[in-house]
């Protein structure tokens, strides 16, 4: 059998072998061009929540919430000691190619008391269908790809500014399809790996002008683990190890008026692919057939093109946010990933409002839509917050 060849049957062809970019749009599944590090399952390094995400993506030192699971697991020791907090998010996603995935987000926090801090949450990427047809244009009925991870969270707090958490992670991505794979020489097989996160946050308040300030720092490693195969004889790719850094500022202008400037880098900690000859010997650059932990530390000196172009891989999201009596809120940011390494740059915006112990967030990706898959991209979220004060 074979696929229709519908644009986003091309997406999903190269998917399925797996190359994790479409050739034919130049397009990774997380929006990154065709020149970015190319990783197993990247629907994990997309950003799932609306307030984040209308920040250029900047979420590591932000004021703690519940979408923290995700963004800097510490920081669920700081949440509000008598919470119980719970967040669905959900994103249409690369609507420019495709008229059916999306990425669905739900985050749960428990305060186990002052000091420690449980979370858990589910992200689910659907790849929306896909039509089978034989040889003969028969329709074969269709096909639903998709990709989940489940993450278990666990936050300490140590003194009064500091805390550290842990994530154990599942990850799954079943994308292949045995009616794709008969007839092929290799059969393919859902992918399965397991993963860790480790983190740190340290939030301080002092004196800014005149005004009281708080000031955060954060860091987040994650999906530290096993490689992904989606074949018993065919290589394995390694998962999107990733290292965030952040740094945030609150001002409380008086006391209905907050602003909060945010700023993230992130580089991811797998290997550069080297430069080869027709024989396929590395002439530039370092063997990216490794172990994890060799990707892990040689991702920082293993580009090709030396420093210049290990700088190239690291990218930036400043993002502000204002707030209105604690219940209204305004938001912008920028992200900018370099033209050679994946080109991803566009502004975002977004609203949020809270009222009682519900809180809504919105967030617009703007991005040219002549070159860009994620223009105008959406993302909603709506988050509840039992046993709180209201």
């Amino acid at each position: 059998m074979k696929f229709s060849y519908s644009k986003a049957s091309f997406i999903y062809i190269i998917l399925l072998l797996p190359l994790f970019a479409a050739a034919q749009t130049g397009t990774s599944t997380n929006g990154s061009g065709s020149n970015a590090i190319p990783t197993a399952v990247p629907f994990l390094n997309i950003s799932p929540d609306s307030r984040s995400g209308a920040m250029g993506d900047a979420g590591v030192a932000l004021s703690p919430d519940v979408n923290a699971n995700y963004w800097n697991p510490s920081k669920l020791a700081f949440l509000d000691s008598a919470a119980n907090s719970v967040s669905l998010s959900y994103s249409p996603w690369l609507r420019h190619l495709v008229p059916d995935v999306s990425l669905s987000y739900v985050s749960f926090a428990h305060k186990l008391d002052s000091r420690n801090t449980i979370g858990a949450s589910l992200r689910y990427f659907n790849l929306g269908s896909i039509q089978l047809v034989d040889a003969n244009q028969n329709d074969q009925g269709t096909y639903r790809p998709s990709e989940f991870s489940f993450d278990a969270s666990f936050a300490r707090k140590f003194g009064n500014n500091f805390s550290l958490g842990l994530t154990m992670r599942y990850i799954h991505s079943n994308l292949s399809n045995q009616s794709f794979a008969s007839g092929s020489s290799q059969q393919t097989k859902a992918g399965n790996a397991v993963a860790a996160d480790v983190s740190m946050y340290h939030t301080n308040t002092y004196q800014q002008f005149g005004k009281d300030a708080t000031f955060s720092y954060g860091l987040d490693i994650s999906n530290i683990g096993s490689k992904v195969s989606y074949s018993d004889v065919g290589p394995s790719y390694f998962l999107p190890t990733n290292l965030k850094l952040g740094i945030a500022n609150t001002l409380n202008i008086d006391e209905f008026n907050q602003i909060t400037f945010a700023f993230d880098i992130n580089k991811l900690l797998v290997p550069t692919p080297p430069i080869r000859d027709a024989n396929g010997n590395v002439i530039s650059g370092h063997e990216d057939n490794i172990s994890v932990p060799a990707g892990i530390f040689g991702s920082f000196s293993d580009a090709p093109g030396g420093f210049s172009e290990e700088i190239k891989e690291i990218s930036f999201s400043p993002g502000i946010e204002y707030i209105y009596d604690q219940q209204f809120a305004i938001r912008g940011g920028y992200f900018y990933e370099n033209a050679a390494k994946g080109g991803r740059q566009y502004l975002t915006l977004g609203l949020g409002l809270k009222y009682d112990i519900y809180k809504f967030d919105f967030s617009y990706l703007a991005a040219s839509q002549q070159s860009s898959p994620l223009a105008n991209t959406l993302r909603f979220s709506l988050s509840v917050n039992f046993g709180a004060r209201k």
